[in-house]
């Protein structure tokens, strides 16, 4: 196949083994190659503005900027972009946020190359890519009511493991404010300890440890 047929890809993830992993597998492909290949989010945002690939294939958790934070860079600048979401985070907020931010298709990394290959042809043809994994976590977040901005914050600073006292310093608000919006984080959570919070806000994209 002709150079200027093939679909041009950019691979985006900050493990440089995976990286390698995953452009083999494209170059493998008659019809794809690898244009270009980044190690953080800023720098996917850069090489795709250079490269104007046909696929950005992203990580979600990269460091400088995240991947959904790359994909909204790059969608701002190209609204048409095709961008297809590979990761390990399965969490329902993981998931949202991604094809909140733009992308038409995500894909877990414990897919086989048998999965992730006709999810690239799609994408690329500005199709979108949901599979059946995906959608049914992404299904059970309609059944959880949303934490607010303030929520989220005062979870992250229980997951640092601050008691009440210190999580109200750190947010300058009342130690009995935070009682009131640690009630209803378990509420909306379906938890009953605040550990299990945590763990539930992790499990689902909402937090990071």
């Amino acid at each position: 196949m002709s150079p200027e047929t093939r679909i041009r890809v950019l691979v985006a993830d900050d493990h440089f083994i995976v990286r390698s992993g995953l452009a083999s597998l494209i170059h493998a492909e008659t019809d794809m190659e690898v244009v270009a290949q980044a190690a953080d989010g800023a720098e996917a945002v850069a090489l795709y503005a250079r490269h104007n690939p046909d696929v950005a294939l992203l990580d979600l958790r990269m460091p400088v900027k995240s991947g959904a934070e790359a994909i909204e860079l790059i969608r701002r600048d190209f609204p048409n972009a095709h961008v297809l979401v590979l990761t390990a985070f399965s969490g329902d907020e993981d998931i949202h946020r991604a094809l909140e931010a733009g992308a038409l298709g995500y894909v877990l990394k414990g897919t086989t190359g048998e999965g992730l290959i006709p999810a690239i042809r799609a994408v690329a043809a500005g199709e979108r890519w949901i599979p059946k994994d995906v959608a049914s976590r992404l299904a059970v977040r309609s059944s959880y009511e949303a934490l607010t901005a303030r929520e989220i914050q005062v979870l992250k600073e229980i997951a640092k493991g601050k008691v009440n006292k210190e999580v109200a310093s750190a947010l300058s608000i009342s130690e009995y404010t935070v009682k009131d919006h640690l009630k209803s984080i378990m509420s909306k959570l379906h938890v009953t300890v605040r550990t299990e919070a945590v763990t539930a806000a992790v499990q689902r994209g909402i937090i990071e440890l």
